[in-house]
């Protein structure tokens, strides 16, 4: 997509509150670096997320006021954060342990490209020279039971992250159950892509055009209700 190219569908905060709207009540949940931030702050107030951070932190809070901001307390992607009431820290490795030991039940993470069988490419496109920076998401992938995406649906150039194969090196195989783009939210299944919602502005056509792998499409396909405030 060029500058002078208008963006169609979700902004990134809607897109934030639309993945938010699925997280279930008293889950522990990792977010991952960009948009993913965005979730915490769109959560449904009847519910109780407890947040973890790789380098360290169960259980922070929205980011503080600037005057309030403490150097030494930031998430993984280096944003500062507050503490809620029960919080707590713990070393690297004890964080880590909690991933691969199962104890969190979501990851929402960005990604390059997913593939319809589930397969995530979210660290390095594999061009000579380029600086990986896999993060923590193999762990948490691998680790974590509910693996969400938020994503673009199409690149800045317009080409589909939506893939039937990954052309990209690949996070981890058969990991991602549900991805939420600014076209709509789509779920992984045996046989492709399922939408089960349709961003408002974006029509089926337009969807399965910017999609490279099969699309299922249900008889009630649901358009997205998206708060005026947003």
């Amino acid at each position: 997509m060029t500058d002078t190219q208008e963006k169609l569908g979700l902004s990134r905060p809607q897109m934030a509150w639309r993945a938010a709207q699925d997280l279930v009540d008293g889950s522990v949940v990792n977010l991952g670096i960009g948009i993913p931030e965005m979730v915490a702050d769109f959560v449904p107030g009847d519910r109780q997320i407890i947040y973890h951070t790789e380098n360290g932190i169960l259980g922070f809070g929205p980011r503080p006021a600037a005057e309030d901001e403490d150097p030494d307390l930031i998430n993984a992607g280096k944003k500062p954060v507050s503490l809620l009431p029960g919080a707590s820290f713990f070393h690297h490795a004890d964080s880590f342990a909690m991933i691969r030991g199962g104890h969190l039940d979501y990851c929402i993470l960005g990604a390059m490209q997913v593939s319809e069988d589930g397969n995530l490419a979210n660290w390095s496109t594999g061009a000579p020279g380029a600086i990986p920076a896999v993060g923590g998401a193999m762990d948490l992938v691998a680790g974590v039971p509910n693996v969400f995406i938020i994503t673009d649906h199409v690149t800045r150039d317009g080409q589909p992250k939506l893939m039937k194969a990954c052309t990209y090196p690949l996070t981890a195989v058969g990991v991602v159950k549900r991805i939420f783009t600014d076209f709509g939210v789509f779920d992984v299944t045996e046989k492709g892509f399922r939408i089960s919602e349709i961003a408002p502005g974006i029509t089926l056509e337009e969807v399965k055009a910017k999609t490279d792998a099969n699309l299922l499409v249900p008889e009630n396909l649901k358009k997205m209700d998206v708060p005026d405030s947003l």
